[in-house]
């Protein structure tokens, strides 16, 4: 199978990944897929579950092997079902790769195309509000503990912040995670409009022939 193109949004836990992506991913020509999601879908009484859980409830990475494992086994099951159409739509991933490792793992099976950074590295403070908020509203354990959220931040700076050098410059972008949603959308879509025409322009047609006199 070809390699799918792929646009990564990447980011320290609480700038706006998953908003981001939902919103790319009700355009036509984009499919969301969010690692976070994948794992929150698995039943916790399995064998993959418990898994899952003694990693993430202490804010830390799920082994690299198990997490690509996982993700690919998704996306083949997305494909099969007719509900992501690799050869026309671009994948919008986030959440994945977390570590270098991850992103080695992962070059057999994705192009990207751009890589998109929401950067809110001046307020911390509001990272950790944001997470609290989500868990609240979401019931999701692994943001609901301050302790476990500054670990994961933790975890970020140290093991998926070093990411952003795997990839070449001229494909990442920077966007401020501190504006509003829609003004990240904006500067998210303009990062990358350019690019998705490119790959689905018609040709130009061929110049006019002047007419004879």
């Amino acid at each position: 199978m070809d390699k799918i193109k792929t646009i990564l949004l990447f980011g320290a836990p609480g700038s706006g990944k998953g908003t981001q992506g939902k919103m790319l991913g009700m355009l036509p020509g984009f499919h969301h897929l969010a690692c976070g999601d994948v794992f929150r879908s698995i039943d916790l009484n399995s064998k993959v579950g418990k898994v899952f859980l003694k990693y993430s409830s202490k804010g830390e990475l799920v082994p690299d092997d198990f997490t690509v494992r996982l993700w690919r086994d998704h996306i083949d099951k997305l494909i099969h079902t007719g509900a992501f159409k690799s050869d026309t739509t671009v994948l919008v991933l986030d959440g994945i790769p977390r570590n270098i490792h991850q992103a080695k793992m992962l070059d057999q099976y994705i192009e990207v195309m751009k890589l998109i950074c929401l950067r809110a590295v001046h307020d911390r403070a509001e990272m950790i509000r944001r997470l609290k908020s989500r868990a609240l509203k979401e019931n999701r354990l692994d943001d609901a503990n301050e302790k476990t959220i500054q670990h994961r931040l933790e975890v970020y700076d140290s093991e998926s912040r070093p990411v952003l050098a795997y990839y070449p410059k001229e494909k990442r972008v920077d966007v401020d995670a501190l504006q509003s949603p829609i003004e990240v959308a904006h500067d998210i879509l303009s990062a990358i409009l350019g690019r998705f025409q490119e790959m689905h322009a018609v040709p130009p047609p061929p110049p006019a022939v002047a007419a004879k006199n």
